[in-house]
């Protein structure tokens, strides 16, 4: 009678589901762990400013080897209306949650929270100054004009609005705004993502939605990337793109490189979260 009112023994397809789960668990745990280790490393994280100075300046000579009718070559294709022209959206939703989650976890300090987040506001700043001095550097540069059998047929209209709202043609010094964009959130993401290695080392909470939510910021920087390199291989001149990334890095620099070292700032990754010489930190790089 008592062997008969035991606990009943799993179902196959439990026992299926939880080795599942056990598997996509241990692969987020591995898999996290990897990426947080390589951007982690200084010399690897300069090493990837090196690699996004070559796609830039470099990336261009392939034009001559791919296939001008492929889909990147069209500025209206799928990536480039869904991801490369919302990618300032995109990051600051990834990142974003990426940044709340690791400070408030690791602090629970509301206000320090708030100023780590506040990187992304100063980020949205620079952008939107961006954009407007680049539309302003065509507007100053530009002419009007309508394309004629003879050649070209100059208007004297005063500006970009007033020559597109009559049907004309602008043409201008044309900085490629998506290079920057893409440029600046590539620089972004890695420095403040590379702070993950040591929230792993000291012992923080450190759950599988967290992973996953780097993993995500991983996947989209890895994104990034690859829309970059299709930018300036089939989109814009050569000077618009290198200009571009330029501004970026300068923005970049000024910013992670510069202000945020100083106490009135919102301060660099990893500020007021990790505790010096901790036995976790330092049982970490033994």
């Amino acid at each position: 009678m008592a062997e008969g009112s035991g606990a009943k023994k799993p179902s196959l397809p439990a026992k299926a589901a939880g080795w599942a789960q056990a598997l996509c668990r241990g692969l987020v745990c591995f898999w996290s762990n990897q990426y947080a280790w390589l951007l982690g490393v200084p010399c690897l994280r300069r090493a990837y400013h090196l690699w996004l100075a070559a796609v830039v300046i470099f990336g261009p000579l392939l034009q001559f080897y791919v296939n001008p009718r492929a889909i990147f070559a069209n500025h209206h294709n799928f990536f480039n209306i869904k991801f490369v022209r919302s990618a300032w959206g995109w990051t600051c939703i990834f990142l974003g949650g990426f940044i709340l989650s690791v400070v408030y976890l690791a602090t629970h300090r509301v206000l320090l929270t708030l100023r780590h987040l506040s990187r992304l506001g100063v980020g949205a700043g620079l952008w939107l100054g961006a954009t407007e001095t680049f539309l302003l550097i065509e507007n100053l540069t530009g002419y009007c004009f309508d394309p004629v059998p003879e050649g070209i047929l100059v208007n004297n209209l005063p500006d970009k609005w007033t020559c597109l709202h009559e049907g004309h043609t602008w043409h201008g010094y044309d900085v490629s705004g998506h290079t920057f964009l893409l440029t600046f959130c590539c620089l972004l993401m890695v420095e403040e993502t590379s702070v993950f290695r040591r929230y792993l080392a000291q012992g923080h909470p450190a759950g599988v939605p967290l992973r996953l939510i780097f993993l995500l910021n991983v996947f989209l920087l890895a994104l990034w990337n690859f829309l970059l390199a299709c930018t300036v291989v089939y989109l814009y001149d050569y000077s618009h793109k290198v200009v571009g990334a330029a501004i970026a890095t300068l923005c970049w620099f000024l910013t992670y490189r510069g202000w945020y070292r100083w106490r009135w700032s919102p301060g660099r990754p990893g500020t007021g979260l990790f505790v010096k010489g901790s036995p976790g930190e330092a049982k970490k790089r033994n």
